[in-house]
């Protein structure tokens, strides 16, 4: 028997959350709700609201108790939503971030994404929950960040928690039992000398769930997913992972997606960070992602399509970089194209085979392309990124009829932005 999942996204208390204007995507008008189940995972708009289901199949002995309330205000998701994410060093540097926020009152940015767990594993914020209370950073973060989160409230900025999950060198320390092994004993690392947690390590799923729900209730309005994934920069021939009844990679993450979303409460809204390729490949890239396997369970897809990202060649291009507008278009397009096609090759717990045909054919819910929220690029790689370049993946995004996006620079500078983005 399958059951509604979520039903109802947090209202937005509009006498106490004001316009948002925030760091990670444009926030006006967007009143919805959130539903979830697998049975019909899709959108369904109605002037003025968008109302979306995603879930996964359950039982009645799979029923959660209901969330705690939580004792802060929450901003409803704004559509479209615009931007720009904040490190976690940054989050804790009043001079640096007040920078930002800055920005975001003097431009159309109405969203924020902020570090609630980085790639050091280091949480951000202080807290007692015993699954957490170890993994703290002792070189990063906000110990008042849930009165900062309040003040982007009062802005009327959307907040967004970003959690790095697989890559996690404090958990892995903690619990090297629950780490990629490496052929011939040890925890594997990759290049950068960091490990992560393996995938299907289950007792760490439930510290993820954690995390995400203590980040809710000091304040943040949607959890954001990134490191989904197995490993893929290191000597990947050494690295040993835990394999379950026979499932490949892709299989295992779906597992995960899926516990995320059953045991998530439902007023939370998440979006899910994906390798920028996953838009055209139908492959896993041998990191385990699918982007249909992702849709079911999220409320937002987020694929990286840093044009800098994508390799010599790609469709035929031989400077990626010299053609922003052009990659756009083309990754973006195809992004659409699946998330609201009814049938698709890839197979996933929300699918169902149609006929006998080989290569099989399944059929999807069909999803509204605005689930899709693309990461965009403004930061200096391989080349100096000018306002031009920034522009150019706005305009290609809007014409596929994308008006939501994020944009990245791990150096939180976004010297571009000011002179492309509409000034309050």
């Amino acid at each position: 028997m399958r059951r509604p999942k979520r039903s109802g996204r947090v209202a937005a208390l509009i006498a106490v959350c004001f316009v948002i204007v925030g760091s990670a995507f444009v926030a006006s008008g967007y009143a919805g709700s959130v539903g979830k189940t697998l049975a019909n995972a899709a959108f369904a708009v109605t002037p003025g609201t968008m109302s979306y289901t995603r879930g996964a199949t359950t039982t009645a002995e799979e029923e959660k108790q209901p969330a705690p309330k939580p004792n802060v205000a929450h901003i409803t998701t704004p559509d479209p939503l615009k931007a720009i994410y904040m490190t976690q060093c940054v989050v804790g540097t009043p001079s640096f971030r007040d920078t930002l926020v800055k920005l975001i009152d003097e431009t159309e940015l109405n969203a924020v994404v902020i570090d609630i767990r980085d790639y050091s594993g280091g949480i951000a914020f202080p807290t007692e929950n015993p699954l957490l209370k170890t993994m703290i950073s002792d070189t990063c973060g906000a110990r008042d960040m849930k009165d900062f989160v309040a003040l982007l409230h009062e802005k009327g900025i959307y907040v967004i928690g970003r959690v790095t999950v697989f890559q996690n060198p404090i958990y892995t320390r903690l619990h090297p039992e629950h780490a990629v092994q490496k052929a011939g004993g040890g925890v594997w690392k990759d290049h950068k000398g960091l490990a992560f947690v393996d995938v299907g390590a289950q007792p760490y799923w439930d510290t993820v769930v954690a995390l995400a729900e203590e980040s809710y209730a000091i304040g943040f309005d949607e959890i954001n997913f990134d490191y989904i994934r197995y490993p893929s920069d290191g000597d990947m021939k050494s690295a040993v992972y835990i394999k379950r009844d026979g499932k490949t990679k892709q299989e295992m993450l779906e597992d995960f997606f899926k516990y995320l979303n059953d045991k998530l409460p439902s007023e939370i809204v998440t979006s899910a960070d994906l390798f920028g390729m996953v838009t055209t490949n139908t492959d896993d890239l041998n990191i385990g992602q699918v982007l249909e396997r992702t849709l079911p369970y999220f409320d937002y897809v987020s694929p990286m399509v840093y044009p800098s990202h994508y390799p010599t060649g790609f469709n035929g291009w031989k400077d990626v970089n010299a053609v922003p507008y052009e990659l756009m278009k083309f990754v973006m397009q195809s992004a659409v194209d699946r998330t609201t096609a009814a049938t698709t090759p890839v197979d996933s717990l929300a699918h169902t085979r149609i006929g006998t045909s080989t290569p099989p054919i399944y059929s999807k819910p069909v999803y509204d392309k605005r689930k899709m929220r693309p990461w965009l690029q403004d930061f200096d790689y391989p080349v100096d990124y000018t306002p031009a370049m920034v522009e150019a993946q706005i305009r290609a995004n809007e014409e596929v009829g994308l008006h939501s996006y994020m944009f990245w620079d791990p150096g939180n500078k976004y010297s571009s932005l000011k002179q492309v983005l509409k000034t309050e």
